[in-house]
């Protein structure tokens, strides 16, 4: 069965004209005037009614196959391959790491979007060019995307971003994107904010542990430079600018290894798992007891450092979710700065 839609372009809107072709053909099937199976114009026919180029077309068919909306059959033309995701929110989610954190972020807004959602998960590795790829790849497949920006520059430093990733944010419809964790992207719109402010978060909750910390003769924060995916230095600037209104001692190191000698009477802030990990077998070793002996916090909460008892200076990643799932199913514009605290356990 061949079907005849009704196609409108606005010529004069912001909207790229491949955009429009989409949603004017997902809109068709959501309203049930296209069904599986069904014939949709060729390129020649919808660039020739429409007065659009012939490039404009095939990306917008590019679209829709990416998203197995329409498959072609070579000879016979492009055919409505899918219905089933058509009627749910489709949701994009563009995470710098697959790690424990951003898990709790993908399942709590899973959970609160429920069964009337889809959420994809892209992960880019901090590597803008990655990035920049898959958005350009998915750019108009979807109802909204879910951001997080961290990437790196070529010395393997954190940037928050970068006037390329800015105009190619840009170009996805501001009631569409939603920016998660890092606030620095130069993004004069969009539909919400949910985000750390990684230097007054660990000083005010450092400040909050100031009386436990000062205990101590002196703090040292393991923060890598040398890692795959790396931090943002604002965390660093947090910390450093605690201990001066303090008047705490202070050092900071790279990493934690199975040769570092700790200091007795000193507490330790760790980032990296396996810093955290090594400082803890080496307590062991030299038999020093936690929260008594020597001070640790960790960095990002997970259900482990609970169980071990471990204090943790933390943003609230399931409360994260929850929000941009909020934005999502009320499309409602937010800006928050998400709850980060201190939470005291035995070892510190």
């Amino acid at each position: 069965m061949e079907c005849t839609l009704g196609i409108s372009v606005d010529h004069s809107s912001n909207v790229p004209k491949y955009l429009q072709l989409v949603e004017s053909i997902i809109d068709s099937i959501r309203m049930e005037e296209l069904r599986k199976g069904d014939r949709i114009p060729s390129i020649n026919e919808l660039s020739e009614t429409h007065y659009l180029s012939r490039d404009t077309v095939e990306k917008a068919y590019k679209v829709l196959k990416e998203r197995k909306i329409v498959i072609a059959t070579k000879g016979k033309g492009y055919f409505i391959n899918r219905t089933s995701l058509i009627g749910k929110t489709n949701v994009c989610f563009l995470i710098n790491k697959l790690s424990s954190y951003k898990m709790q972020i993908y399942q709590a807004m899973v959970d609160q979007l429920g069964l009337g959602a889809h959420v994809n998960l892209c992960i880019y590795h901090c590597d803008s060019q990655l990035f920049l790829n898959l958005l350009d790849k998915h750019l108009g497949a979807y109802d909204y995307y879910v951001v997080m920006p961290h990437f790196k520059d070529t010395h393997q430093q954190h940037i928050s971003s970068s006037e390329e990733i800015d105009n190619a944010l840009s170009r996805i419809p501001p009631e569409k994107l939603i920016v998660l964790d890092n606030d620095k992207p130069r993004i004069s719109n969009c539909l919400a904010r949910i985000t750390q402010d990684f230097e007054n978060d660990i000083f005010e909750a450092l400040s909050s542990a100031s009386e436990k910390i000062k205990k101590y003769k002196k703090v040292v924060l393991v923060f890598p430079t040398k890692v795959i995916y790396p931090y943002p230095r604002r965390i660093l600037r947090g910390f450093m600018k605690f201990c001066g209104i303090f008047d705490i001692d202070f050092e900071v190191i790279d990493a934690f290894t199975s040769e570092t000698v700790l200091s007795r009477h000193s507490a330790y802030i760790t980032i990296e798992e396996t810093d955290l990990v090594h400082l803890i077998k080496q307590a062991k070793q030299q038999n020093l007891k936690c929260g008594i002996d020597l001070g640790v916090i960790s960095y990002n909460d997970t259900a482990l450092k609970e169980l071990l008892e471990i204090s943790v200076i933390t943003t609230d990643f399931r409360k994260m979710g929850e929000y941009a799932a909020q934005a999502i199913s009320g499309n409602m514009a937010l800006c928050i700065r998400n709850p980060f605290n201190f939470i005291d356990r035995d070892s510190l």
